[in-house]
């Protein structure tokens, strides 16, 4: 249950990462698109960064330290 539990996470945890890293490349090409008047999405993505990109951050790094704890506990705890 737990090894079954663990694996939910890190597979939810990688799915997330890449979510966050395609919504930095968005940030980066809009970013250069606004510096030369080019609109590529800028003010939509800012409109999308409270309500998704935040919370995705945040989900990712609590999801990262929660599984570092769980697992260095679970190590530390019950090994054999």
């Amino acid at each position: 249950m737990k090894e079954r539990l663990m694996n939910w996470l890190n597979t939810a945890l990688t799915i997330n990462l890449f979510f966050v890293l395609f919504s930095f490349g968005w940030f980066v090409v809009a970013v250069a698109g606004r510096a030369a008047q080019v609109n590529l999405g800028f003010d939509l993505w800012y409109s999308l960064w409270d309500p998704l990109f935040m919370p995705s951050i945040s989900i990712l790094m609590g999801g990262a330290i929660f599984s570092g704890i769980a697992s260095w506990v679970s190590r530390r705890f019950f090994a054999s």
